[in-house]
């Protein structure tokens, strides 16, 4: 490599040239020799070092030749001009091999890796310096560890090279692993020398994946773990979170199994995973799984027709235990074939459109499901039922922040990508647990926190991340327009806003001024609970940013008042300019793995895909000519408006794809009612949900494992999902059975592979244009992406104004209204709905995941150990969870997380499903329920009556 001319210093980092096996270079100043060396091609052995971490020259085996005078640590040592390296001279190739044979003395005879999965990077370079360790004493045993439901730890085997310590502390930003011991005894510990498996660890397995010898090794989940070479590779997205993660699974062809996940360099993670993403995988290969369809027994064979006038005759299967199993509903079932299935289900759908009209009907999409089979069911329920009443699972958690995007901004979509907080100097994380709910995202908020990003961190329940914050604001439950207001206040009397910004790219500035102006930070502090000086310190230092992030979660949308909270918070935004550069930005976290791409492809009552208005008469013209049959002009109905018109009589017939409403929505008791009301349900999954139990039909799909297909992450990331593993029994994909039930209803839909739906749904819309299965490949692309030569889409939007029709940002104020339901001395807590890192939705994909349902087994409530004490009632009983729609019991914890009278349930355990107990009043705007405040009381199982708390003192 010959050295380029003379930078110009002005402009231009300082460069050096050196001399690398006679090879001359010129690198930035700074640069290591290793990474000079990688440069030229030349390979230098290394064990402490990954290049994703920070260098610490702790193994010796870099080792190289400085000037034929010192053996120096290339990864670690710094380039010199002039300087002459040799990285293979005789001397430093000796003293390789004998630290490789020191090193291989004291690994265990046995090698944990070797034997498993291959890749143990000292026993390669044991071979290649032919050397053993044998003739050397042996080291002393230092045990093993197996607590960990997911990774073994075999002490023998490691070298102390620290990679797993920094794997956890700069790449996960977990802070677990750390040294123990002294001298030969040294060790890794976990947190204060704790087991493993009883530590802070979260399991995402970062440690295993950076370790460099057998000491971290994956505990088989699914299959005898097998070395890589033996298997397929199959590169893929993970199926859970909106942070879509790149991962590699490593597949038994012949057994027709996934053996393990490895993390895969993709932009939204850069290989790092959590442990859903990395251990979560066998839900799909569990013996659960729906292999042929099955039809209520009400229905005779080879007849399509009702052989009992009541509907509600025989719903629901016996419940036994924490999963709906085949064997508890076989004597309400029976096999049906294929034809059968689908004939009775086209029958009795054209029957219900034909007999009540297609206002009587409604689907049910799914978040989990492609951009294609999420395009083809809305195309189904419009040019074949006839309606718009077409929802899914964004209902239930982002409507609100869309709702209130599209109103201000005229989108409904992130403005930034999460791994552009690495360009800000203050992040705001509002109602979001991420280290629960994104956690790889979560990991970038850290490390921007470690970098000297002010993560400013508020919410009720104080969640993991708070501990990396610069300030965390413990909000009373359901007061976020009194906080945010309060900071708005402070920004626009101290003069801490973008006055230019305001006039040149706003609307609606002094409405919402005369509406702050009342909210003082003392005013805002008496609502919220925030002492005045604090909200004053965080305006101040949001305000005075350079770029400010905001990143908002469900603790911001699912209230009566999400889209009031979301407006707040896109007020922020605007009033200080920080949209539209980097480091800037409007974030709010997605869930679900596609709910971004579900939304994007129509699965929402009041839009065609890409967000085209029903109601728009030139819109609906378009997709008219398109799908060549007249449309509804009528918005359809929302999730929890199709079990209230269910309830009423007027929704008669409902097919539900992958979704589980029974346990997903609000006030179960009231789901009950209305999906044993319906005439007609069928259920299209991979297991029988509890929804299922329900059903008329239930017909068996792919899991996401065993399908091809597109999803958007929560970045706007477009990726390609592809299969590792063959469906099984008779199960089919998802856009196969929605085609044949519209075949069969007499609307064709002949598609013959995923891409082709990809192609229709593109272009029909504006934001996916140029996107294509050969364009996305394997890394996948943000939209809009304008330009197909460019390597990637437009990661940061609206730099020079807004897709509304005035190309300004709306500024909307709003007044603080309290829940619909607040504590009284009857119900004197309030409660508080979420997830937790081991599990997802509603459970039925990760609680029949070995490693996950074994890390979280059961359901428990999180009490104030004030409250605790004054109930009488000890960490570990069981207590009664009562509102005034149901109860549930759960084991009581001990947690200072939540705040006195308050507490908190995760939603996925049917035994103790939180939703029996939440409230089905819904945001006026977006439609969401509030899952995030009801009123609750608790009590002993036995009926003791527990000390009642009083109110909250939350503000009427």
């Amino acid at each position: 490599m010959q050295a380029p001319a003379a930078p110009d210093t002005a402009t231009s980092p300082r460069t050096v040239t050196l001399t690398i096996d006679g090879q001359s270079v010129t690198v930035p100043e700074g640069t290591t020799i290793w990474e000079a060396a990688k440069a030229l091609g030349i390979d230098i052995p290394v064990l402490c070092h990954d290049e994703r971490l920070r260098p610490v020259g702790v193994c010796r085996l870099c080792v190289v030749d400085v000037g034929g005078r010192t053996l120096a640590a290339s990864c670690v040592r710094p380039c010199e001009p002039n300087m002459k390296v040799a990285t293979a001279s005789p001397r430093v190739e000796r003293q390789r091999k004998v630290l490789v044979e020191l090193l291989m003395s004291d690994q265990p005879e046995v090698c944990p890796k070797e034997s498993t999965t291959g890749g143990n990077e000292l026993y390669a370079l044991a071979r290649r310096y032919g050397v053993d360790g044998s003739r050397l004493p042996h080291g002393h045993a230092r045990g093993e560890d197996k607590s960990s439901k997911v990774i073994s730890v075999h002490h023998d085997a490691c070298i102390l090279c620290d990679r797993c310590v920094r794997g956890c502390d700069e790449i996960q930003h977990n802070d677990v692993i750390g040294r123990t011991g002294k001298g030969y005894g040294a060790r890794i510990g976990f947190d204060l020398d704790r087991p493993m498996g009883e530590s802070t660890c979260v399991s995402c397995g970062e440690c295993m994946a950076v370790c460099p010898t057998g000491a971290l090794v994956n505990k088989p989940v699914s299959a005898p773990l097998a070395p890589r070479v033996h298997l397929k590779q199959v590169d893929s997205v993970c199926p859970y979170c909106g942070v879509g993660c790149a991962l590699t699974y490593n597949v038994d062809e012949e057994a027709n199994r996934i053996v393990y996940v490895d993390g895969r360099d993709g932009e939204a993670n850069h290989e790092r995973l959590c442990v859903k993403g990395r251990y979560g995988y066998d839900y799909a290969m569990h013996p659960q799984r729906l292999q042929k369809p099955l039809i209520r027994v009400r229905y005779p064979k080879g007849s399509l027709s009702d052989a009992s006038p009541n509907a509600q005759e025989a719903r629901g299967g016996r419940r036994k235990g924490h999963l709906v199993r085949y064997e508890d509903v076989l004597p309400a079932f029976r096999e049906a074939s294929w034809d059968e299935a689908l004939d009775l289900v086209a029958t009795r759908l054209r029957e219900a459109r034909d007999t009540h009209g297609p206002a009587a009907m409604a689907g049910f999409g799914s978040a989990k499901c492609s951009i294609e089979e999420a395009y083809v069911f809305q195309k189904l329920v419009r040019a074949v039922f006839g309606t718009n009443n077409v929802d899914h699972c964004t209902r239930l958690c982002h409507a609100s922040s869309v709702a209130a995007l599209l109103e201000t901004i005229g989108s409904g979509a992130v403005t930034n990508t999460f791994a552009g907080i690495a360009e800000a100097d203050v992040a705001l994380l509002a109602g979001t647990n991420t280290t629960a709910n994104h956690p790889v995202a979560s990991s970038f908020f850290k490390q921007a926190a470690a970098r000297g990003t002010k993560l400013i961190v508020v919410d009720p329940r104080r969640p993991d991340v708070a501990q990396y914050a610069w300030r965390y604001a413990r909000i009373r439950n359901g007061t976020d327009v009194a906080f945010y207001n309060g900071l708005l206040h402070v920004l626009l009397a101290e003069g801490l806003y973008r006055a230019d910004y305001v006039e040149n790219h706003t609307t609606g500035f002094e409405a919402l001024k005369e509406t702050v102006a009342r909210y003082s930070p003392e005013v805002a502090s008496e609502i919220c609970g925030v002492a005045p000086d604090l909200i004053r310190e965080i305006a101040r230092a949001y305000g005075s940013a350079r770029a400010a992030i905001t990143f908002w979660g469900m603790g911001i949308s699912q209230h009566t008042h999400g889209t009031d909270n979301a407006r707040c918070l896109i007020s922020l935004c605007l009033v200080t300019g920080n949209v539209g550069r980097p480091g800037t930005g409007l974030h709010p976290l997605r869930g679900q793995n596609n709910v971004q791409g579900a939304s994007d492809a129509g699965l929402i009552p009041m839009m065609y895909p890409d967000y085209q208005r029903v109601a728009d008469p030139a819109i609906r013209a378009k997709f008219e000519s398109a799908w060549g049959v007249p449309l509804d002009p009528k918005p359809g109905l929302t999730v929890t408006e199709i079990t209230t018109a269910a309830l009423e009589d007027k929704l008669k017939a409902l097919y539900c794809m992958g979704e589980n409403p029974f346990l997903s929505d609000p006030n179960v008791n009231k789901v009950k009612k209305a999906l044993a009301k319906l005439d007609f349900l069928v259920v299209q999954d991979i297991f029988l949900t509890e929804t299922a139990e329900f059903a008329d039909v239930i017909l068996p799909a792919t899991s996401y494992l065993e399908k091809l297909g597109t999803y958007t992450n929560t970045d706007r990331r477009v990726q390609i999902g592809r299969p590792a593993l063959k469906p099984p029994g008779d199960a089919r994909l998802d856009w196969q059975i929605v085609c044949e039930i519209s075949n069969r209803m007499g609307y064709p839909m002949p598609y013959t592979k995923a891409s082709d739906i990809f192609d229709e749904f593109t272009s029909l819309t504006d934001a996916y244009q140029n996107l294509d299965y050969d364009i996305l490949g394997k890394a996948g692309r943000l939209w809009p992406a304008p330009d197909r030569a460019a390597k990637d889409g437009v990661q940061i939007l609206f730099d020079d104004g807004f897709p509304t029709p005035d190309g300004r940002g709306k500024l909307v104020p709003c007044e603080y209204t309290p829940a619909r339901e607040t504590p009284d001395a009857e119900y004197p807590f309030v409660l508080n709905t979420g997830r937790l890192l081991e599990h997802w939705h509603t459970g039925t994909m990760t609680r029949r995941s070995y490693a996950l349902d074994a890390i979280a087994p059961e359901a428990f409530v999180e009490v104030h150990p004030e409250d605790l004490a004054r109930l009488g009632v000890r960490p570990g009983e069981r207590v009664r969870v009562t509102s005034r729609r149901g109860s549930i019991e759960l084991v009581a914890r001990s947690s200072t997380k939540v705040g006195v009278g308050s507490v908190f349930i995760a939603f996925h355990f049917r035994e103790a499903a939180a939703n029996v107990l939440t409230i089905d009043a819904i945001d006026p705007f977006g439609k969401i329920p509030e899952f995030k405040f009801c009123a609750v009381r608790l009590s002993r199982p036995s009926g003791d009556a527990a000390e009642a708390l009083p109110p909250t003192g939350l503000p009427a």
